[in-house]
């Protein structure tokens, strides 16, 4: 998801326009990439907690 994320910010930009306005910017590229990070952590730190083995000696 991050590698698309990147293509996506570097390909997508103001194309044959002369005003300069890109669409789809670095910044925005790298908030997206935050919150999947921060989602992916959350995740994992939920399947985690789950995951417990229960001895029961």
């Amino acid at each position: 998801m991050v590698i698309a994320t990147v293509v996506t910010a570097l390909v997508v930009g103001d194309g044959d326009n002369e005003d300069g306005i890109d669409m789809f910017d670095a910044h925005q590229g790298m908030e997206l990439i935050t919150f999947l990070t921060i989602g992916y952590m959350v995740a994992r730190g939920l399947a985690k907690s789950g995951s417990r083995e229960h001895h029961n000696s």
